[in-house]
């Protein structure tokens, strides 16, 4: 499978709903709304990684906060369509958005529910640690999550 990450658009909202409701049903799935409204926001940063005949396959965003003393960044979605996982769909949306960090500085975090393995390991993988437990954080469902946090880019660490 061949696939190119670009900006996320507003007419993206609508099949990122629908993705949502695949990925995250009990877990309170974002409106096509809620993605506009992220499209916006002028700390959002959003991207889509579409299939070699355009088909929308995944999407991200983080948000870029802090300032330029103590920047940091919070990865606030990875979603990949169920048909195209273990393609590296993820993990190319996830490496944009570590660039996007990178740039921005400062450590980034995210929260993933804890019984989601593929996902842990992958974000272990790329330099994060778990740094605590929210109980309940998913709703509806009450599901726990984990939060995770990456220190700055490796450029940082070095110095």
């Amino acid at each position: 499978m061949t696939f190119r990450i670009e900006p996320m658009a507003g007419a993206d909202a609508e099949r990122c709903a629908e993705l949502e409701v695949l990925l995250f049903t009990g877990d309170g799935p974002w409106s096509a709304e809620a993605f506009r409204a992220e499209l916006v926001a002028p700390h959002a940063h959003y991207t889509v990684a579409r299939d070699d005949v355009g088909q929308l396959v995944g999407y991200a965003g983080i948000a870029l906060l802090g300032n330029s003393s103590q920047p940091e960044s919070e990865i606030h979605t990875i979603g990949t369509d169920p048909a195209c996982r273990r393609r590296g769909v993820g993990r190319a949306l996830l490496d944009e958005l570590l660039r996007r960090a990178d740039a921005h500085g400062g450590p980034v975090y995210l929260e993933v529910r804890t019984d989601n393995d593929a996902a842990i390991a992958l974000y272990r993988h790329v330099g994060f640690e778990i740094v605590g437990t929210r109980k309940k954080y998913y709703q509806p469902s009450g599901a726990d999550a984990f939060t995770m946090r990456r220190s700055g880019s490796r450029e940082e660490q070095v110095q």
